[in-house]
């Protein structure tokens, strides 16, 4: 007995045969919810901490963070997020026109990774380190692993828009990009505003 095989003529799929997500973005997806549980725990502790401090936060005599700079940072990563969608939109509609966005939404991410890299220096020379304090420890903590995942979320900018130079680029690995980028890009308005203001 011989086994026969269903062939589908391209175009003629039903729904049941598509996956519902595709497995770059559902990975992507898990690995994210991962990480907001990492995030989670290190902003509870940050404000149970914060909480208890004696004669309130940040400690006297640590250095001040530098609020006005980092929110006109914090609108260059906004900014990067919301070319990254227009990238995304163009996408569907003609690949070669989201070069441009993505581009820039990496050239943004870019700048705020080193405009946060000059602030630390700043930071440093004033005397607030890792070992200075509760408060330097989990400053450099909390926003240096968000500076790691933007880190790691302009590679993935970058290999996107590689790809898409080489007209390889996949729709899943877009989106993949898109949802590890938006986290990066969502998440720092929270952490901006617990432990900066």
């Amino acid at each position: 007995m011989t086994q026969r095989t269903l062939r589908l003529v391209p175009g003629t799929e039903t729904l049941a045969s598509r996956p519902l997500i595709s497995s770059a973005a559902l990975g992507m997806l898990l690995f994210v919810l991962v990480e907001l549980m990492m995030f989670s725990g290190l902003m509870s502790a940050f404000s149970i901490v914060k909480a208890a401090a004696p004669g309130g936060w940040p400690p006297p005599g640590q250095a001040r963070l530098p609020i006005e700079e980092t929110a006109f940072n914090s609108v260059v990563l906004l900014a990067s997020g919301a070319f990254l969608l227009l990238a995304a939109r163009r996408f569907k509609l003609r690949r070669s026109s989201a070069s441009l966005p993505l581009l820039v939404s990496g050239l943004l991410g870019a700048f705020f990774v080193i405009f946060q890299g000059v602030e630390w220096v700043g930071l440093v020379r004033q005397g607030l380190t890792l070992t200075s304090s509760t408060h330097g420890s989990f400053f450099y903590l909390i926003v240096g692993m968000h500076a790691l995942h933007a880190v790691g979320g302009l590679g993935f900018l970058l290999s996107t828009w590689v790809r898409l130079q080489r007209r390889s680029l996949d729709s899943s690995v877009l989106v993949a990009t898109q949802i590890f980028w938006y986290f990066v890009v969502g998440l720092w308005p929270i952490l901006y505003g617990m432990v900066y203001l």
